[in-house]
C-alpha cells in the first residue's frame, strides 16, 4: 500500500473517530461497518482444556483490517465466553486483557473468575488481540524470541545490538509489509467495540493488567460512552508509551536484584554466591562483563552479556521466582569452569529465547506500530553510559535500542489519554514492569479513577498478592462503586 494512500486513510479514520465520541456513538451505516457491528457469530468448543473445563464458547468474530477501508480485508479476532452463573444478578459483559503486548487473551478472564467473585454478575470473554494466537496472527520468522535485550557493557555490544534491532524489523516488514502497520492498539480498542455490539451490549466492563491498562485506557478515550467498570492492574502511563516506559524500569529492577540478592546472601550455604548482598551483586557483575568478553557455554547454548540481564530481569520480578534465579546463576557461574548442562528454570528460558517456537514478534508489531521511537543511534548510546553507574545491570536494557528504532513509521498518532471516565487503578510500589510513578501518571489522565497503592512487596500484578486490593475490585465490579478516595492495600502474607 503506498504511502499517500496510508494517510487518506488516515484522515478518513478520523473522521470516524469524532463521529464515535461525539455522544452518539458510531454511525455504522454511514461508516460502512454494519456488516461487522451486526455479524451473527457460531460459537463451538474452544478446543483448550481450561477454557472447556470452564465450560466456556469460542468464537470468530470478523473485524476490519483498517478500520478506513471496512470494504477492504477483513480479519478474524478470536473470542470465548464463559456465561454469567445467575442470570438473575447478570449485569452485562466483562473483556480482559493480560498484558504483553501480544500476549493471548483468550482465557484470561475465565481464570480471572477463579480469584475474584465476578462469575455470576458478568459474561466473561476473552479474546486474543488482532495479530496475536487464535487471532489472524502475524509472523517474522525470527531467529530469537524478542527484540527486548540488553545492549550490552561497551560500544561493541551496542553495535551488535543495533545490527540484530535492524534484521529483526527488516523481518518483518519483508514478510508482512504494511498489513501490520495495523496491528496497533487503536485498532483493537476499535475491535473491542465491535466485539461489544456483537454480543449486544451497551457498555462494557474490563479488567487489564500491565499493557491491558493501556488498552484499557485508550478505549476509555476512543468510546467513553461504552465504558462500565474499568480495573486496571499494574498500570501504564499513557503520556510515557512506550519509550519512557521501558526507561522507567531500569531503576525499580535495580531495587528489586538488591532485594534478591540480600535473599540469596542469606542462603550463601545453598548457592555459593556471597555472603553479603554487594558481594552477590558483584558475582553477577563479573558474571556479565566476562559474558560479553567471552559467551558462557551452558549444554548446546551460549548466554552472552546481552542474553544473562534478561535472565535476571524474568527472575527478580517475584519472590516465587528467587530459587529458580537463584540456581540458574548458580549454573551459569559454574558453566564458566566445567561443563553444565541447563536445567529447570535455565534449560525452559534458553530453549525459548535462542530456539523459538513461536515467532514472538507480535509485542515489537503493536509497540512500534502504536508509537515511534527515536532513531539516531547516539540517543540510546548517550542514555546508556548515564545510566551506567545508577543502573550496572538494567541501565543497557532499560535505555538501549529495540526493533522500533528501525520500524516504519506509525499510520496513526498515539493516543492522548485524559479524561473522568470512572476507573480503579491498582499499582505497586515495587512493580518492576511497570514503575510505581507509571500508575500515578494513569491516575492523574483518568480524573474519575481511584489509585489503590500496595506499597510493601516486589510484585507485577496486584491483584493476586493482596486480597484486601482484589476485594476492592470486587466491590467496584459488583456494585460500581469506587473508593472514596485513593487507599493503600498491604500485601498478603506468606
Amino acid at each position: 500500500m503506498s504511502r499517500g494512500r496510508l494517510r487518506r486513510g488516515v484522515l478518513a479514520l478520523a473522521v470516524l473517530i469524532v463521529g464515535s465520541t461525539a455522544g452518539s456513538g458510531i454511525s455504522v451505516a454511514e461508516a460502512g461497518l454494519d456488516r461487522f457491528y451486526r455479524q451473527e457469530l457460531r460459537w463451538g468448543p474452544c478446543g483448550e482444556a481450561k477454557l472447556d473445563a470452564a465450560k466456556a464458547r469460542c468464537a470468530d468474530i470478523a473485524v476490519p483490517l483498517n478500520y478506513a477501508e471496512p470494504q477492504g480485508r477483513a480479519i478474524t479476532v478470536a473470542i470465548s465466553r464463559v456465561s454469567a452463573g445467575d442470570p438473575a444478578r447478570r449485569r452485562g459483559v466483562l473483556l480482559g486483557n493480560p498484558g504483553g503486548p501480544g500476549s493471548s487473551g483468550l482465557g484470561f478472564t475465565a481464570q480471572l473468575g477463579d480469584h475474584l467473585d465476578i462469575r455470576d454478575g458478568y459474561d466473561l470473554i476473552g479474546f486474543d488481540p488482532r495479530g496475536v494466537g487464535r487471532s489472524t496472527p502475524l509472523h517474522c520468522g525470527w531467529p530469537v524470541s524478542s527484540d527486548l535485550r540488553s545492549a550490552g557493557v561497551d560500544s561493541v555490544g551496542f553495535g551488535a545490538t543495533l545490527a540484530l534491532e535492524a534484521e529483526l524489523a527488516a523481518r518483518c516488514l519483508a514478510r508482512n509489509g504494511a498489513t501490520q502497520s495495523f496491528i496497533t492498539t487503536r485498532n483493537t480498542a476499535r475491535d473491542m467495540d465491535v466485539i461489544r455490539a456483537v454480543l449486544g451490549a451497551e457498555r462494557i466492563s474490563y479488567i487489564g493488567a500491565s499493557y491491558g491498562t493501556y488498552l484499557g485506557a485508550v478505549f476509555t478515550q476512543m468510546f467513553p460512552e461504552r465504558v462500565d467498570r474499568f480495573v486496571l492492574d499494574s498500570a501504564v502511563d499513557p503520556a510515557r508509551y512506550h519509550v519512557a516506559m521501558i526507561q522507567d524500569e531500569g531503576a525499580p529492577n535495580e531495587a528489586a536484584f538488591d532485594v534478591w540478592a540480600d535473599w540469596v546472601a542469606a542462603r550463601d550455604g545453598e548457592y555459593h554466591l556471597g555472603t553479603t548482598g554487594p558481594a552477590v551483586r558483584a558475582t553477577v557483575t563479573g558474571l556479565i562483563e566476562r559474558a560479553a568478553r567471552r559467551p558462557i557455554r551452558i549444554g548446546e547454548y551460549e548466554v552472552d552479556a546481552h542474553l544473562l540481564p534478561m535472565i535476571l530481569f524474568e527472575g527478580i520480578r517475584e519472590a516465587k521466582a528467587y530459587p529458580e534465579l537463584a540456581a540458574s546463576v548458580r549454573q551459569l557461574a559454574q558453566a564458566e569452569y566445567q561443563p553444565v548442562r541447563p536445567e529447570g528454570n535455565l534449560a525452559e528460558y534458553l530453549e525459548q529465547a535462542l530456539r523459538p517456537k513461536e515467532d514472538e514478534a507480535a509485542e515489537a508489531i503493536i509497540l512500534c506500530g502504536d508509537a515511534e521511537a527515536p532513531r539516531d543511534p547516539a540517543w540510546y548510546w548517550r542514555n546508556i553510559e548515564a545510566s551506567r553507574a545508577s543502573q550496572p545491570i538494567f541501565g543497557a536494557f532499560a535505555n538501549g535500542p529495540n526493533a522500533c528504532a528501525f520500524w516504519q513509521p506509525p499510520i496513526e498518532p498515539p493516543t492522548v489519554v485524559g479524561n473522568a471516565v470512572p476507573a480503579l487503578i491498582l499499582q505497586a510500589v515495587q512493580d518492576t514492569r511497570t514503575a510505581y510513578q507509571q500508575g500515578v501518571g494513569l491516575h492523574r489522565a483518568l480524573t474519575g479513577s481511584r489509585l489503590v497503592t500496595m506499597p510493601d512487596r516486589v510484585a507485577h500484578g496486584v491483584m493476586k498478592q493482596s486480597s484486601c486490593a482484589s476485594h476492592a475490585a470486587e466491590v467496584y465490579l459488583g456494585t460500581g462503586v469506587l473508593p472514596a478516595e485513593d487507599i493503600t492495600c498491604p500485601a498478603d502474607r506468606g
